[in-house]
């Protein structure tokens, strides 16, 4: 069975994107926003998480805290997109818990790494 990654991102467009790009590999399921994503967590646990920072309702910084105090979700990678490149957003995101950092718009094969980084990283580094 392919690995769950769940996309939270309030632009249709990026979500779009994730699942054309991610479909053959992964079982990509997206959210429109973090208090959406929460409920879907309540019965599901994805391998990796990869979230927006800016959206309604609820923005990345506080989905992330909330994740990182679940204990089920406590160890899931988490790579957050941003629209804006800043160090003092990348230091945040890696306080509360993130493991990479991605600026949109993005190249898909960076993305593609960072997830193979993430989901098999042992495995990763053995084929250098």
């Amino acid at each position: 069975m392919n690995p769950t990654i769940l996309v939270i991102d309030d632009e249709r467009t990026i979500c779009l994107l994730l699942e054309n790009f991610l479909s053959g590999k992964y079982n990509v399921i997206c959210m429109a926003n973090g208090l959406e994503a929460l409920v879907w967590l309540e019965s599901n646990i994805p391998e990796l998480v990869i979230c927006d920072i800016q959206m309604p309702g609820m923005d990345g910084y506080e989905f992330l805290e909330k994740l990182r105090h679940r204990g089920y979700t406590r160890h899931t990678p988490v790579i957050m997109l941003s629209g804006a490149e800043s160090s003092k957003e990348r230091i945040k995101c890696y306080r509360l818990g993130a493991q990479d950092f991605l600026v949109k718009p993005f190249n898909p094969e960076e993305l593609g790494e960072l997830i193979r980084k993430n989901l098999f990283p042992i495995h990763y580094a053995v084929n250098w």
